[in-house]
């Protein structure tokens, strides 16, 4: 039988929570399912995008924060177009925004 597991609801709500805790600000930019939809991180400072994680499952089932997203934000619409051509092929992605709570980033990865 396989372990119990958070919705993906309940870990978004648990992340801002935690954000808020650490002085940062958090922000749901698009929900998804709440129950098994994938989640997207976006890590900004200061307003500025600095990478986007996803949570995924490694190669032994357990979930793991990866990088993801596009490999420069170079130019404006780079983490835009990712998001809509991601949120295209899955409609359950949450998008969810953090900025300024470091700590938690590193507890993440």
């Amino acid at each position: 039988m396989s372990e119990p597991r958070a919705t993906a609801g309940l870990l978004v709500s648990a992340l801002l929570r935690r954000v808020a805790q650490a002085g940062g600000n958090g922000a749901v930019l698009s929900r998804g399912d709440p129950t098994a939809g994938a989640i997207l991180i976006v890590v900004a400072d200061r307003g500025v995008t600095q990478r986007v994680l996803e949570r995924a499952l490694d190669p032994g089932g357990a979930y793991a924060w990866v990088q993801a997203g596009p490999k420069a934000f170079d130019y404006p619409a780079a983490l835009p177009d990712y998001i809509a051509r991601r949120r295209r092929t899955d409609p359950d992605l949450w998008v969810v925004e953090i900025d300024g709570a470091a700590e938690i980033i590193a507890e993440l990865v």
